[in-house]
């Protein structure tokens, strides 16, 4: 299939970050994405742009674990296994949890009503997953900002990085939309109430069942699914299964704050 480029921004720094900046953005957006190869010179040309600073750029994200060199094929953007994403989750609940914690104890005024606007902007997104993917993740930035920690804030900016690799949204997944947003009413109410327990046991079950949906959409795409009728709900049910086991021999249930 060809490769259909999103437009390029227009270029307001010097060559090599326009290059990473939009390079990265194209991973995290998932219009490259995960195990798609990667070449220099086909990016140079989207870029409009000589393969130098491609080449710094892909040097960058090399670095940060958003592309890897494979043996006898080049450059492709990473993935991540089945152990490496119920790892990553393990920390997200956690830095997650922290963070609406964080905000239900510090957030000002202001931070709050700005995420109960959010809410109400949610409700009126168009059914794009990738709008609402972006608005969630504006959604979680706008909580780790209202933290007012700066080191949570990097931790979880990693984490972000990170689920870019995962490859299609889980608000592409049936039912997630109006789950996410009764998810974010949970947190943002507890926040509100300056309730840090309720909102960190909030923000951790979110994660968690987004992890749910996340096995379940590995599963679909594994038994080759995709498309099938009923198939993605049985599929999900299996997952969800396996995942609460695994976790509740891993992850004893902790009571209060972060």
């Amino acid at each position: 299939m060809k490769q259909t480029w999103p437009i390029v921004p227009k270029r307001s720094q010097p060559a090599a970050e326009h290059a990473y900046s939009v390079i990265r953005n194209a991973i995290c957006e998932g219009h490259l994405p995960p195990g798609r190869r990667i070449r220099e010179t086909e990016l140079a040309d989207w870029l409009g742009v000589s393969r130098t600073p491609v080449r710094e750029a892909l040097g960058r994200l090399e670095s940060e674990g958003l592309v890897r060199l494979e043996p006898r094929v080049g450059l492709v953007v990473a993935s991540l296994d089945a152990a490496a994403i119920a790892e990553l989750y393990d920390v997200r609940a956690a830095l997650e949890g922290t963070a609406a914690a964080l905000a239900a104890r510090n957030a000002s005024g202001t931070e709050i009503a700005m995420l109960a606007s959010m809410l109400e902007t949610e409700r009126r997104l168009p059914a794009d997953p990738r709008v609402l993917a972006r608005h969630n993740t504006q959604f979680h930035e706008a909580i780790r900002n209202a933290a007012h920690n700066r080191f949570l804030f990097k931790s979880l900016g990693a984490i972000h990085d990170a689920i870019a690799l995962l490859g299609r949204t889980t608000m592409a997944w049936p039912g997630r939309r109006a789950a996410a947003l009764r998810e974010h009413t949970r947190i943002i109410e507890a926040i509100s109430a300056r309730d840090p327990a309720r909102a960190d046991a909030a923000a951790r079950e979110h994660v968690l069942a987004a992890y749910h949906i996340r096995l379940a959409m590995r599963d679909e795409e594994l038994t080759g699914a995709a498309g099938v009728s009923g198939t993605p709900q049985s599929g999900g049910e299996t997952a969800l299964s396996r995942a609460r086991a695994r976790r509740s021999r891993r992850t004893p249930r902790k009571s209060g704050g972060a």
